[in-house]
Order: structure tokens, then sequence, then C-alpha cells
């Protein structure tokens, strides 16, 4: 799949051996040379994609999804979910998504963010804004979820964000520079490198 990342991403060489796969994660390890001549094995993870959005609806309400897992019972974030093998492209991955989880489609969309959590783990963090609603239907959740969502304003949500309640911490930097929706959508999509990985 094309995919667009942050210029500084640190990739698992195409020589790499795969030694594990899991549910999630997958382990790779290839031979290196060091700076003396000599060889030192290195390895990486790596695990599926992770799409997140800001979803704007028409009131200038911002989509926000309380999740109960079983694990670690219920936090707040914003719809996203795993990119699938399945997906043809992240944005696909981001809409079906948002759509399961929340019933919602949108007809505008943008990229916005990317990141590497971990140089450690090949694992990209993609963050969108969607606006413009073009329908709103039932959520369609998966057995292991239990999903409710939420309307908030942007003041609401940007404190929210910014005493970072659950999942919603992670852009608290980006809330932290905007006042209000309008600035929000006028963000500037992500400029990356593509790569087909």
């Amino acid at each position: 799949m094309k995919k667009v990342i942050p210029a500084t991403s640190v990739l698992i060489p195409d020589e790499a051996q795969a030694i594990f796969h899991g549910q999630i994660f997958d382990a790779y390890q290839w031979s290196q040379a060091l700076f003396d001549g000599s060889n030192h094995t290195f390895e990486m993870l790596k695990r599926p994609d992770t799409v997140v959005a800001i979803c704007i609806v028409d009131d200038e309400k911002i989509l926000v999804v309380d999740d109960e897992q079983p694990h670690f019972g219920s936090r707040k974030s914003f719809p996203g979910g795993r990119v699938d093998e399945s997906d043809q492209s992240v944005e696909a991955a981001v809409r079906r998504e948002v759509a399961e989880e929340t019933g919602y489609t949108f007809k505008q969309w943008r990229l916005i963010q990317v990141h590497q959590p971990h140089n450690k783990i090949e694992w990209f963090v993609y963050l969108f804004i969607a606006w413009d609603v073009a329908s709103q239907d039932k959520p369609h959740l998966d057995p292991g979820e239990k999903i409710t969502t939420e309307r908030y304003n942007f003041d609401e949500l940007k404190t929210l964000t910014l005493n970072k309640t659950g999942y919603l911490s992670d852009v608290k930097d980006l809330f932290r520079d905007l006042s209000n929706v309008e600035q929000l959508l006028a963000l500037p999509a992500f400029d990356g490198q593509t790569v087909d990985r």
C-alpha cells in the first residue's frame, strides 16, 4: 500500500528477516556492520498502522467516542482504529473506521499529521480531519467494542485534550495553538515522503 510518512521515519530494512508473527506485532532481525567493521544483529517490530479522525458535524460540534474495552475499561478518543490488509488506502481505512464506530460518513477529508510513536516499531499514526456530513446511520461495532458517540464544542474539546483526558491527550499539542473550528479546518495537508509498504 502506498502511504505518506515523515521524512525522518525509521523503516525495517528490506533484507530483514521476520522471526515472529503475532496477532498485532511482527518481529524482524537483520545483521548490520558497525563502524569498527564488526557485525551486530538489530531488530525492530512492525504492526498495522493506526488511523484517527477529528470529525466535525454540521453544528460545528466534534465527535468523540467513549470506547470501552474488556482489558482496560472506558477511555475517550477520536474515532479510528487499525488499517486492515483489505483496506485499499489509509484514507479508506479511516473512512471505514469512522463509519463503523459512529455511523457517520463525510464528504471532505484531509490528512493533517503522521507520526511514528516509537522508532523501534514500524508503525504510523495518521490523523485526519473530516467535515461536511454525507450521511448518518447506526454504528456497526466489532464484538469486542462497546462505543458511545458524544459531541463536544471546540472549547470543551480543547479543555479535554489539554487536561490529558483518555487518548484525546495525543493531540494536545495540536489543540494548544488553535482557538476555534475554523482554525482547525484551515490546517494544511501533511507533506511527507511516499513509500510503498
